[in-house]
């Protein structure tokens, strides 16, 4: 008996583990402009600083080049010229967040951004979905509206966003 009560006082001072929602989903937030955005953080490949890259001819403006990473040739698009925000000087705290894109093909596309900040869960029922504005303003790359800490945060499509004919 004295054996059964020395187990129970064992097991008692564990601390039942949380469990994990299934039903949630990660995401990396990040900012342009102090305005807020969220990925995927399963689609985030890697995070980098900037660094410059080999610029294309007759390319859009908001596409800042390619880069060669670990021999794959990466495009890097600026989001902030990309939604029409004005342009920032890149520096050295300038960040670039590597992304898998899925599309016709499988493709890696390098963001830049003004700065990265953290993840977060989300369950579903959290996600507002994207307002209707009308035929002038295209909002079908956003996914939906999650309020945090009473600051909307855009969940973006990053497939539509980067797709090879949003960037053509």
């Amino acid at each position: 008996m004295d054996l059964m009560n020395s187990q129970q006082q064992e097991t008692d001072i564990f601390e039942p583990v949380p469990t994990i929602d299934d039903a949630t989903e990660q995401y990396l937030h990040f900012t342009l402009a102090d305005e807020n955005y969220w990925v995927e953080i399963l689609r985030v490949q890697e995070i980098k600083v900037w660094e410059p890259v080999t610029s294309l001819p007759n390319s859009p403006s908001y596409l800042c080049g390619v880069l060669n990473l670990r021999g794959n040739i990466v495009p890097i698009v600026d989001l902030r010229l990309r939604f029409d925000m004005p342009a920032k000087e890149y520096h050295s705290e300038t960040v670039v967040i590597i992304l898998k894109v899925e599309g016709l093909t499988d493709r890696t596309v390098g963001v830049v951004v003004d700065s990265v900040s953290d993840t977060h869960s989300v369950s579903p029922d959290a996600i507002q979905s994207s307002p209707d504005l009308g035929e002038g303003v295209n909002t079908a790359f956003i996914n939906g509206l999650v309020t945090l800490d009473e600051q909307m945060m855009m969940l973006l499509d990053i497939d539509l966003l980067l797709s090879i004919e949003a960037l053509g």
